[in-house]
């Protein structure tokens, strides 16, 4: 029996599956499991995992039913002690399960371990870096505020742990992960290890389906985390929507200039308003209300251009100066 179960619940990834396998089977820590659970795919990915020698990897197929059912069955199947995930066009670097394994065994209090996380483009380049929070121990305050795992792709979890909080709720598709996250956080210590090992894939043309759906999933899950915390932590609960709002903002940024994007950015940045006025007291937020007017009055051709050519005012990536996120 493995000590660590990988799961990849994949859904029409032929172009990137193969990669992702590798880089979990390419793991410096080799006494691992993976099963990939093929979510009802109707392209190659089937066959290319199929075509994939090694005796750690388990294949098990069922009609699609989403990300987070496929890593509840995942779980189902899974005999290790500890459960780690990676979505199938993620990656992670060698020693990921390596130094997050040894965080979680000189912390027998901590079930979660989890790294920094570096995003990529659709070829697998370096776009950005991703938050680069570290902190360890009690971190159910924080991760109320913030989600500093950043991705399904991230942690190592005890099995003992997950059985203990439950499934991934399905009725939170879009933050389900973040959901799993609070309710391990409210019961168990954290472990971090400060170095990139997630390797984050960012598709900018699905940005603005995606930041909406974002929207409705966080704010859903934020109200069921606040249900459920106690009273001492209840005033973070404006915090936690601002830095929602933030977060969104900048992705809505991030994406493709068009005038509907820009729409979508305008509106997140008044609820980040609402919540945080602090912000008007950021000159960086002049800048990004700039591209936001950009992307709305002008034609996609033109404001991709302009933006090119101011692009030490209108990059994205500087637009995170106002996009601080509250720790408080």
């Amino acid at each position: 029996m493995a000590l660590i179960s990988v799961i990849i619940p994949v859904y029409n990834g032929e172009q990137t599956i193969k990669e992702t396998i590798d880089s979990v089977l390419n793991q410096t820590f080799t006494d691992i499991e993976l099963i990939v659970i093929n979510d009802g795919s109707q392209d190659r990915t089937l066959e290319i995992v199929s075509n994939i020698e090694d005796d750690r990897l388990k294949i098990f197929s069922y009609p699609n039913a989403g990300v987070s059912e496929s890593r509840n069955r995942g779980i189902s199947h899974a005999s290790g002690e500890y459960i780690s995930f990676i979505d199938a066009d993620d990656l992670w670097t060698v020693d990921k399960l390596e130094l997050q394994l040894k965080a979680l065994q000189e912390n027998p209090q901590a079930a979660v371990a989890y790294s920094w996380t570096k995003c990529i483009d659709e070829s697998g380049n370096f776009s950005r870096r991703g938050s680069h929070i570290s902190v360890s121990g009690d971190v159910y305050a924080k991760l109320l505020l913030i989600d500093f795992i950043e991705n399904g792709s991230n942690p190592l979890i005890r099995k003992s742990a997950l059985t203990d909080v439950g499934n991934f709720d399905l009725s939170i598709y879009a933050a389900a992960d973040r959901d799993m996250w609070m309710r391990l956080a409210a019961k168990y210590h954290f472990a971090a290890v400060p170095y990139p090992q997630i390797l984050y894939r960012v598709f900018v043309n699905s940005m603005s389906a995606n930041v909406v759906n974002q929207e409705v999933a966080n704010i859903k899950a934020i109200e069921k985390a606040f249900n459920q915390a106690p009273a001492s932590l209840q005033h973070l609960k404006k915090h936690a929507v601002a830095n929602i709002y933030k977060g969104l903002t900048f992705k809505a940024l991030e994406g493709n200039p068009h005038p509907k994007q820009g729409l979508i950015a305008a509106r997140l940045l008044w609820h980040s308003v609402k919540n945080d006025p602090n912000l008007m007291k950021s000159r960086v937020i002049w800048k990004a209300l700039l591209k936001i007017a950009v992307m709305i009055i002008l034609p996609p051709q033109l404001s991709q251009g302009l933006i090119a050519k101011f692009k030490p005012i209108f990059n994205t990536t500087t637009l995170l100066g106002y996009l601080q996120l509250d720790l408080v």
